[in-house]
């Protein structure tokens, strides 16, 4: 790691004590409830100084467009924090949608999840022989809602292209079996989320052999 830049609730000297707004102390954030309202009624906030949300530039801007159509629009349409699609741009690109597993456990336990998995090569890799066995990909269901999609997670080249699609069908209310009826194009990175059979739990082998 070259350069590691954090960000910083500045809100501790601003003079939300004098109004009586409060903050968690640890980090300086605001804690506000699913309207961005804070402790204070007349008082909202939103973007990376919320407690508990992400820090992500779109998430705010979004926030933002909606808590002014709920106040001055006549709209009651809350910014949604779960189903965000997001990108981290290393070398081989990571992107997610939803809840992470460990999350989704927490939320919806455990026996009520199925989470479907698998390794693939990309059709680039396959001619300088890169590892077949890298890249990876994984959607987590919830099986008491039709196997909705609740999570989803891709490990390998244009994630963030593939995750942004993705997170449109999500927001929909993509289930399992609307992915197993997709047709694929072949031979691109995101068909892999249409030919998903293989589960965690059955602790069935996953390891590519070829392309």
């Amino acid at each position: 790691v070259l350069l590691a830049i954090g960000r910083d609730a500045c809100t501790r000297n601003i003079g939300l004590q004098t109004i009586g707004v409060k903050i968690n102390e640890k980090n300086g954030k605001v804690p506000v409830n699913d309207e961005e309202q804070t402790n204070v009624p007349y008082v909202y906030a939103i973007g990376d100084i919320l407690d508990g949300k992400l820090e992500l530039t779109p998430v705010a801007i979004q926030a933002g467009r909606l808590l002014a159509q709920r106040l001055y629009g006549g709209s009651s349409r809350k910014c949604d924090y779960i189903n965000v699609p997001t990108t981290v741009f290393t070398p081989l690109e990571y992107g997610s949608c939803g809840y992470p597993e460990e999350k989704a456990i927490d939320v919806y336990g455990k026996q009520n999840l199925e989470v479907y998995h698998a390794l693939f090569w990309p059709l680039e890799w396959t001619v300088p022989g890169r590892d077949n066995n890298t890249c990876y990909a994984k959607i987590i269901c919830n099986k008491q809602d039709n196997n909705r999609v609740i999570g989803l997670h891709v490990l390998g080249p244009n994630a963030g292209e593939v995750t942004q699609g993705f997170a449109a069908a999500i927001k929909c209310g993509l289930t399992k079996e609307l992915l197993d009826e997709t047709i694929g194009i072949h031979p691109t990175c995101a068909e892999v989320f249409t030919t998903m059979d293989i589960t965690k739990s059955s602790g069935q082998d996953i390891t590519q052999k070829g392309c």
